[in-house]
């Protein structure tokens, strides 16, 4: 995902929501809905989230130092694991014990009009946040489903404000929803149920979010048409005669690290192989960009070795 694209549907998001959540404390003020209520907060968290992927990725733009000599690119992921954090915790947890307080407390809705009209006009607003996060994600997209994309994506931030977006947009369908039946038939208990959904609804894309960013933060390799691309570049079919074996690993969502044992003839010379060398690692950078930190052992190829099979508990060779 390239920053810009990230940074602009980031950018969006966090505009509709500073302003929607104005918006719903104002109806809640109004009207005390306990849905409108959970709505400001659910839409204040989602502001504070944005906040907190623009930090990261301003943070991963640091250069790298001796403590930290591969770069800082996965603050990325830790921000964007924090986002799952507050949406959990903020969003999700306070509007279910509001809901739940709403439903043994329930009382009927003054100026019901505030809410509904804020709501729509939330629903048009999250929608135009909503078409931007899905109009940069259908540039990196490709033939992937929605399902693959969040969780094929390396990049947090796309996959984090499309989910935030689509469960804001339900969210807001769950009040209305929670609203109009308190206000036809004049039973505040609606009120509190459409709050619990909404509760229960954050709680869920938060979960989702948590275990995504999870598997980013522990390292997750290449994927398959990049590792073939890496391997195809490796081999000249004239010093280096194949890959033994390779490990790729992303350093952050730009920057990959790749690892290999690569197979020589045992009568190259070290001059050779070290030429060799150098031309393959241009060749992968030229294949995939985002191989930055490259790592090429050379070894002569043993098929006696190779016919045994790799342990995978053991780095081969």
């Amino acid at each position: 995902m390239s920053a810009s694209g990230g940074t602009k549907a980031i950018v969006a998001a966090l505009g509709a929501n500073l302003a929607i959540a104005a918006a719903k404390f104002v109806a809640f003020a109004f009207s005390g809905s306990s849905s409108m209520l959970a709505e400001g907060v659910h839409s204040l968290a989602d502001s504070g989230n944005q906040g907190l992927l623009l930090l990261g990725g301003k943070k991963a733009k640091r250069a790298a130092t001796a403590q930290h000599p591969f770069g800082y690119g996965r603050e990325r992921y830790i921000y964007g694991f924090l986002v799952s954090i507050v949406l959990f915790t903020i969003g999700g947890v306070f509007a279910l014990y509001e809901g739940y307080e709403k439903i043994h407390a329930p009382h009927p809705l003054k100026d019901w009009y505030w809410p509904i009209g804020v709501l729509i006009f939330a629903v048009i607003a999250e929608g135009f946040s909503f078409r931007t996060a899905i109009k940069e994600s259908n540039e990196l997209r490709g033939k992937q489903t929605w399902t693959q994309f969040v969780r094929r994506a390396k990049a947090p931030e796309l996959p984090v404000v499309l989910l935030e977006d689509f469960g804001a947009l339900v969210g807001l369908v769950l009040a209305l929803g929670g609203v109009g039946l308190t206000v036809a038939t004049g039973d505040g208990i609606w009120d509190g149920i459409g709050t619990m959904c909404i509760g229960a609804l954050l709680v869920v894309i938060a979960l989702v979010l948590a275990a995504e960013t999870k598997s980013l933060l522990l390292g997750e390799a290449a994927g398959p048409e990049q590792v073939a691309k890496i391997r195809e570049a490796v081999v000249d079919g004239d010093v280096v005669t194949g890959v033994i074996h390779m490990r790729t690993l992303h350093l952050g969502p730009e920057e990959l690290l790749v690892a290999a044992k690569i197979a020589v003839r045992h009568d190259d010379t070290a001059t050779q192989v070290a030429r060799a060398i150098d031309a393959a690692e241009a060749r992968i950078r030229a294949a995939v960009p985002i191989a930055r930190v490259i790592y090429l052992e050379p070894d002569i190829y043993n098929e006696a070795v190779a016919a045994a099979g790799a342990d995978p508990s053991k780095t081969p060779g």
